[in-house]
């Protein structure tokens, strides 16, 4: 089969990031997860060796002219390395702060480095990445974020007052009882929590306030409606170096955000932003302030939308240029 532009390949279940960035880029995204398999130590191999053997086949079939890879997992980009040597094509890694702070990976950071030093350029969302990655011999191009569009196709059901959509995959570093205490302190406020509720632990699934709605698993349209058309969008992270997806998708949609007080997302996040510890009390202080100030954060959030579509048409261009450079 001829080769067909740009592909982007992610040993994940969804990836709005991966899917976001091969739109922009008019090339195409894949899912390759064997999910039955789980994340147990003894399905692991069986699982990575599957989904190594569906990507060289994925690879085979499209013949690319360039792939992006996600990494974690780092072992995600063997198969285009190879494939790139092969056939003397461009290749990327897009290097997610996991990739460098997970302890499943920490002891294979010299094979991190060794991809990254093959890689055509490695894609890092902050500053700090971009300077490790670079010290190790990679050569990096920053993508804070990319440009998110959602079909108008779903709504979903919001309240009449304030709401409040919490973007969470309930991972270990989202602080979602801090987030139920919130709630539980502002029963005026109407939350919904994003995600898989199945992760979410039996004690905070018992103590969770009439005010709180889980939305379960929606549809990629019935999400970009509630994070549009929520007052404020909130995901927090209690790990640093780590840009949070659900602030900078709901930016794109002109809704104002808040967000962790990291010195990351204090740099990334400057308009339309509320910046909060974590605690039960800042998280329902910028609440409150969110609603008194809604107008202002509503047209800061625009402008930062409008600046965040200027920067990103600048490395559009620059990865363009290196993955395809006929």
């Amino acid at each position: 089969m001829s080769s067909s532009g740009i592909h982007y390949i992610s040993w994940a279940e969804s990836c709005s990031r991966s899917d976001q960035t091969a739109r922009e880029l008019g090339g195409k995204s894949h899912m390759v997860y064997l999910g039955f398999l789980g994340s147990h130590p003894l399905t692991i191999l069986p699982k990575y060796l599957g989904q190594l053997l569906m990507t060289c086949w994925l690879l085979i079939r499209h013949r690319p002219d360039a792939v992006i890879v996600m990494s974690p997992p780092l072992f995600a980009a063997i198969a285009p390395v190879i494939y790139g040597w092969l056939f003397r094509r461009p290749f990327a890694m897009d290097c997610h702060t996991a990739a460098f702070t997970h302890p499943r990976f920490q002891r294979l950071q010299w094979l991190q480095h060794w991809l990254e030093r093959r890689a055509t350029v490695n894609i890092v969302h902050n500053e700090a990445l971009q300077k490790l990655v670079e010290e190790n011999g990679g050569k990096t191009v920053l993508v804070k974020d990319v440009p998110v569009i959602y079909q108008d196709t779903e709504h979903y059901p919001l309240s009449d007052g304030f709401n409040v959509a919490a973007v969470c995959s309930f991972n270990p570093d989202e602080p979602i009882e801090s987030i139920v205490e919130a709630a539980q302190n502002l029963p005026e406020i109407r939350f919904y929590l994003t995600g898989n509720p199945k992760h979410l632990a039996n004690h905070v699934l018992e103590s969770l306030p009439e005010n709180l709605a889980l939305t379960g698993f929606i549809s990629d349209a019935a999400y970009g409606d509630l994070i549009r058309r929520a007052d404020v969008v909130m995901s927090l992270t209690t790990r640093d170096h780590t840009m949070l997806r659900g602030a900078w998708e709901a930016i794109y949609q002109g809704t104002p955000v808040i967000v962790s007080d990291w010195p990351v997302l204090k740099e990334s996040f400057t308009q339309g932003a509320i910046h909060v510890d974590n605690s039960p009390g800042s998280i329902a202080d910028a609440i409150n302030h969110a609603r008194d100030h809604s107008q202002s954060l509503n047209e800061q959030a625009g402008l930062a939308r409008m600046g965040r579509v200027t920067r990103w048409d600048s490395i559009k261009h620059e990865l363009s240029s290196l993955l395809l450079p006929g």
